[in-house]
């Protein structure tokens, strides 16, 4: 009975801080800002992601060359 009532307790106080949240805030317009951050990727306005594809491809490349490098190693020994 007693872990039952703290069960209770538990899903009370867990729905009730559920509740405590405001709504999300509206997006801002482009209309207010100038700003059109809803373009296409790869757009002038939108984010750069080609440094962070040279970043991945460049870690990938290290990653394999290791993987390659343990393999034969171990085919020396």
């Amino acid at each position: 009975m007693k872990k039952l009532m703290i069960l209770l307790i538990m899903l009370t106080i867990g729905a009730a801080t559920l509740k405590a949240q405001g709504p999300p805030p509206n997006p801002p317009s482009s209309a207010n800002n100038g700003d059109n951050l809803n373009g296409p990727v790869g757009s002038t306005n939108g984010a750069p992601i080609g440094s962070g594809t040279f970043l991945l491809l460049t870690l990938a490349a290290a990653y394999a060359g290791r993987k390659v490098y343990v393999v034969n190693i171990a085919k020396i020994q």
